[in-house]
């Protein structure tokens, strides 16, 4: 098959079988590797349908300047398919973002406007936001893409990502266990995946100083996962437990990860295979798993892969999983 563009390459990402790291029997952990999209994340998909849905339906003009906060992936995913469409585009980012993540978005062409100041909630996600409206209420033809608050996000999940796991994985399947940040990937994968499995259970993997679901602000340093706002995506009734990981459990995972399956992935992967580890002890045998591996690591050697370390600096079965609360 011959493709138009870059951007119709997004998607059809393959799942590999963690056996190596998870070698229990009865247990069964397959990973949708997200990371070999072309934009180099899972955040290729809500771009693309964001900015195709807005084309189509007249949100967005072809001479419209889009706005929107990103601590890197997406702003890179926006970056990708910007240049396709020959839209202008402005990223407010903030001092967490990588030196390789800048580059990208620069070298693709986005305008990169940086905020400074912390939101005291151990982030800078509201000064980010604050910034957005500014340049919104500023800039002719602004559309703030908003992904926290965008249906299209968790609808590019459900029409393609959680269609290529039911077309790619024959039999049952017991729970989804992905990252979080916006809610929009595990709420679309979760959606269509229940549509064929109605008992399956949706485990969110949320960091340590994240606010999503109710838990206290604290700084965080491993991007991609968490969020100091609640997204208004998130529809709490929908996700079953919710599996907290600090930055030291992230990074030891990336680790154990690249050496146990030779997979070199960004730090929302390394909280997932964390995530599991505390997740796993707890579930009945025998389990399938469906998880997502949301972007390389390439972009974060300095941060993420800096030192290597030999041992685990946690035990991975010390923490339950924290039920979400529902009051």
């Amino acid at each position: 098959m011959i493709h138009e563009s870059v951007v119709s390459c997004i998607g059809r990402t393959p799942i590999v079988a963690l056996r190596r790291l998870f070698d229990e029997p009865g247990v069964e952990v397959l990973a949708k590797l997200e990371m070999l999209n072309p934009g180099g994340s899972v955040k290729d998909r809500p771009a693309r349908h964001i900015i195709e849905e807005g084309l189509r339906n007249g949100a967005i003009a072809p001479d419209s300047h889009l706005v929107e906060s990103t601590s890197g992936n997406f702003g890179i995913a926006l970056a990708m398919v910007c240049r396709i469409y020959d839209l202008a585009l402005t990223v407010v980012v903030d001092p967490n973002i990588t030196a390789t993540n800048l580059q990208l978005l620069r070298r693709y062409g986005a305008h990169v406007d940086m905020v400074s100041e912390g939101d005291g909630s151990g982030g800078y996600l509201e000064q980010r936001l604050r910034r957005v409206r500014e340049i919104v209420g500023a800039v002719p033809g602004s559309v703030w893409v908003n992904q926290y608050a965008n249906r299209l996000n968790w609808q590019a999940h459900a029409e393609t990502t959680g269609k290529e796991i039911l077309a790619d994985v024959d039999g049952p399947l017991d729970c989804v266990v992905m990252a979080v940040s916006t809610t929009g990937t595990i709420h679309g994968v979760a959606r269509a995946l229940r549509a064929a499995h109605p008992r399956l259970r949706v485990v969110a993997v949320d960091a340590v100083g994240s606010v999503i679901f109710g838990h206290p602000p604290a700084p965080r340093r491993v991007p991609g996962i968490g969020a100091g706002r609640v997204p208004e995506l998130l529809c709490r009734d929908e996700i079953d437990d919710v599996v907290l990981v600090d930055d030291d459990q992230a990074v030891q995972g990336c680790h154990e990860l690249l050496r146990s399956e030779g997979i070199l992935a960004g730090g929302s992967s390394g909280a997932v295979v964390a995530g599991l580890w505390q997740l796993l002890p707890r579930l009945p045998r025998p389990v399938r798993v469906l998880t997502l591996l949301p972007d390389r690591g390439e972009r974060y050697l300095d941060l993420l892969y800096a030192d290597a370390p030999a041992e685990p600096r946690f035990d991975w079965s010390s923490s339950p999983p924290r039920p979400l609360s529902r009051s």
